[in-house]
């Protein structure tokens, strides 16, 4: 059997022994320590683990806080890394390096060779480390060991990947063209229901610490759209679906001629891709939720399925289609053409035009109809004033104008202790859930 290319949050391997498994819902703090359900479900013969240390089977994840005395590993079974750390501190560099893997969501190989041989070896020489050379933990892979019965490697693009809860990570789901969103759209879906974030106008630290929130409630079928960036792009590599707006607008535009005004174009161009994503959903036989990325989710249970075909916000920017007889007989070519040509037709405060108020608009004209949102008991609007705030009870997000500065975003957020992530903008908690 083949290695596996998986997340790496834990130390690194040296003989492979043996893989971890979560058996229950588990919240692992980089400050606190954790407890896993280990196994040995590796078959005889495999050349593959999810993690080893040292020589025994173990699995675990490093603990990190302010002050040097926080910094340990802890795990199942033997914990060697903790061992290391509790006898030697600071002079090790193994917590810092998982950390930086961990923080930049990196990938590495984990390999289970026969013989022990390994792709890399520590020869362990008399040191800071060792008071008198031990040699060689492993013994490294060469030429020779490549003989009829040695497994082929595969491609990096062909292994498969998985994240610290042995969730499968598919990477590289960007959508460019409708019929790139026909085939990734399936793969997103949960219970027949997609969630579209928009991207436009959220920064990267905000859109991180959605992420972790979306692993705390356990939300999954979620894809992003947003300009072609680089931050984009590394959401692709790392698993998370995305559209491309840039690319998948010129797909649209060659395919059914539209014409947009240049009014408000920038603001047409993202309602207009958004409907898209609708229409191509309602065609699957999905419900779609739309919402803007400047916001917290604090449960999921709104995602249930709304007795109302059409749910929208107006402040808020949520909307929700629901694939019925109704959003089928409104959401067609037509309807879009009218969208793309609406320009200076948009007659709304500036602080309301918003995907949802432009398409609870729209919807009315068209004589169906829809449910607003009471935004007062649904959600939480935080802005430049007011500080200090407390979180309101039975909120079901909390959400801002893409205006507000990063600095007023932190600091709310944290006085609701709903900015989870930490300086190098990586979830302060791994939140597993029962598959």
């Amino acid at each position: 059997m083949l290695p596996i290319l998986v997340l790496l949050f834990m130390e690194l391997p040296f003989s492979a022994q043996g893989l971890f498994q979560v058996n229950m819902e588990t919240r692992c703090y980089w400050r606190r320590p954790l407890v896993f359900s280990c196994t040995n479900w590796l078959e005889p013969g495999a050349n593959f683990s999810f993690q080893s240390l040292g020589k025994s089977l173990g699995c675990g994840m490093m603990i990190t806080g302010q002050k040097a005395s926080s910094h340990f590993l802890m795990g199942c079974y033997t914990q060697i890394s903790t061992g290391w750390y509790k006898k030697m501190g600071e002079r090790i560099w193994s917590p810092w390096f998982i950390k930086f893997i961990h923080s930049r969501g990196y990938f590495n190989i984990y390999t289970k060779f026969p013989d022990e041989k390994s792709l890399s070896v520590s020869h362990r020489d008399a040191g800071v480390n060792y008071g008198k050379t031990a040699g060689p933990d492993s013994q490294l892979l060469d030429e020779n060991s490549l003989d009829s019965d040695f497994p082929e490697m595969k491609s990096l693009s062909t292994m498969k990947k998985y994240d610290f809860c042995f969730r499968e990570v598919v990477s590289g789901r960007i959508v460019w063209s409708l019929n790139d969103l026909g085939s990734i759209l399936p793969s997103v879906q949960k219970k027949e229901a997609v969630l579209l974030v928009s991207l436009f106008g959220v920064s990267e630290t905000v859109t991180r610490n959605l992420l972790c929130h979306f692993e705390r409630l356990n939300i999954w079928n979620y894809i992003f759209i947003g300009p072609a960036t680089d931050f984009l792009f590394h959401l692709a590599q790392g698993g998370h679906p995305v559209i491309d707006a840039d690319g998948f607008l010129e797909d649209i535009k060659s395919f059914k001629s539209l014409r947009i005004q240049e009014s408000n174009a920038r603001l047409i161009k993202e309602i207009l891709l958004k409907a898209y994503v609708v229409k191509k959903g309602l065609e699957l036989g999905y419900n779609t939720w739309v919402v803007d990325g400047n916001m917290v989710f604090i449960d999921n249970e709104f995602f249930l399925d709304p007795m109302d075909n059409f749910y929208a916000g107006e402040s808020l920017d949520l909307f929700y289609v629901k694939n019925s007889p109704s959003a089928h007989k409104i959401w067609t070519h037509d309807f879009l053409h009218d969208v793309a040509a609406m320009g200076d037709k948009i007659a709304l405060p500036s602080d309301t035009v918003n995907f949802a108020s432009v398409m609870a608009k729209l919807v009315g004209q068209k004589g169906i109809r829809f449910k607003r949102i009471d935004e007062k008991s649904f959600g939480m609007k935080i802005g430049n004033q007011n500080l200090n705030q407390a979180l309101e009870t039975n909120k079901k997000v909390v959400y801002w104008f893409r205006e507000l500065d990063m600095n007023s975003i932190q600091k709310h957020l944290q006085e609701m202790s709903l900015w989870v992530i930490d300086n190098d903008s990586s979830c302060r908690a791994v939140v597993c859930h029962n598959s």
